[in-house]
């Protein structure tokens, strides 16, 4: 049964919290985080493409370049981004086609490639980053600092709580 005042295209977690209450408050919760996370992605993918014709992916392997002036490894940018090796490589050319990164040998292991940020890929970036920190405010504006501080805790409990629940278990000694 439809309600005649709800918007025919309603995401998940909207549709849930208009079932009765005793749907389960764990998985309202998870889908208002996940909504939540979804809209803040898409439009900062949307402002990025928008406004400096780049991806997310680049810009958050910019993201990682900057911390690391001298420069990562493919298997390193991997690691921070949580992505497999074969997505960097990709990535990295497809990046370096903007001219915003380049490959050079490491001083020390001449086998081993390091990615680094072009000055024009640090110039950009900077603008980028600059940009991306005021749309992230402006997303997140309604909230005061108190709200703010008080979801940050919430938060932290929580990804403790997913750590925990997600640790390998140890099984009982037979």
């Amino acid at each position: 049964m439809s309600d005649p005042d709800l918007p025919e295209t309603l995401d998940a977690e909207t549709r849930l919290a208009h079932q009765p209450r005793d749907a389960r408050p764990e998985l309202r919760l998870w889908l208002r985080l996940l909504t939540c996370t979804t809209m803040i992605e898409r439009e900062i993918r949307r402002r990025l493409a928008d406004r400096f014709q780049i991806t997310l992916p680049r810009f958050d392997l910019l993201a990682q370049l900057d911390k690391s002036p001298e420069g990562m490894t493919l298997g390193e940018i991997s690691r921070r981004m949580m992505v497999t090796n074969g997505n960097v490589t990709g990535l990295v050319a497809r990046i370096a086609e903007q001219g915003y990164v380049e490959r050079r040998r490491d001083e020390k292991d001449g086998r081993v490639q390091r990615i680094a940020m072009t000055e024009k890929g640090h110039e950009d970036f900077v603008r980028m980053a600059r940009e991306h920190g005021a749309w992230v405010r402006e997303l997140l504006g309604d909230l005061e600092p108190g709200e703010r501080e008080v979801l940050m805790s919430l938060l932290a409990r929580t990804k403790a709580s997913v750590a925990r629940a997600s640790a390998p278990r140890v099984e009982a000694a037979e």
